[in-house]
């Protein structure tokens, strides 16, 4: 019996030794600080992305809770944004989400029936002098409720004022059709509380 004790012990000294070996041969991993990402980017506010902010979903802001009716997705080359029917205040509104170069915008807008300016005209809307700032062509899908077709082709004209306090915007879904006037105004995140979307009931 004294003699199996000796043997174990010196089985357990031995393998307690390989396991030191082992482990400070061991390379040691350096601990890598986590980078600090940017807090006004499109990713860093996923409330206001695709999967939260869809129909169903209600905005809150300037103490009007909205719901999302409907969702438009707008795809010009590798740009993507979105545009979101609102409904619970005196009128309908468009909630625009753009990822400007990492930055992330956001607008309300309101369609002026009463505006009848045409592309090319001098912009002038309530006294205010409008720039052209962008324009282009861009596919769209819609889900929910937006008045337009599933898909399709778009038209864009983009303005703004001299400080982009305000907007303009002119927009045609077919080149026999007249085009939608609106006109915007930025907002902050901050400014605005988003309960989001219920998921995709499934098929």
């Amino acid at each position: 019996v004294g003699t199996l004790l000796v043997v174990l012990a010196a089985v357990l000294f031995v393998a307690s030794i390989v396991v030191l070996v082992i482990a400070l041969r061991r390379p040691k991993k350096s601990a890598q600080p986590g980078g600090r990402s940017d807090p006004l980017s499109f990713n860093s506010m996923p409330q206001f992305g695709p999967r939260q902010l869809g129909p169903g979903a209600i905005v809150s802001h300037g103490g009007i809770d909205y719901v999302v009716r409907g969702s438009v997705t707008f795809r010009e080359g590798p740009f993507v944004w979105w545009e979101h029917l609102l409904e619970g205040g005196d009128q309908p509104i468009w909630f625009s989400v753009e990822d400007d170069d990492g930055r992330l915008e956001l607008v309300m807008w309101v369609t002026r029936k009463d505006v009848t300016l045409q592309p090319g005209e001098q912009y002038v809307v309530d006294g205010v002098p409008f720039h052209e700032a962008e324009r282009g062509r861009a596919s769209y899908t819609s889900e929910g409720t937006t008045g337009l077709p599933a898909g399709g082709e778009m038209e864009f004209i983009d303005c703004a004022n001299a400080d982009e306090s305000v907007l303009l915007s002119f927009e045609r879904y077919a080149p026999d059709m007249p085009w939608e006037v609106s006109t915007g105004k930025p907002v902050l995140p901050g400014e605005l509380t988003v309960y989001p979307a219920p998921p995709p009931s499934a098929p």
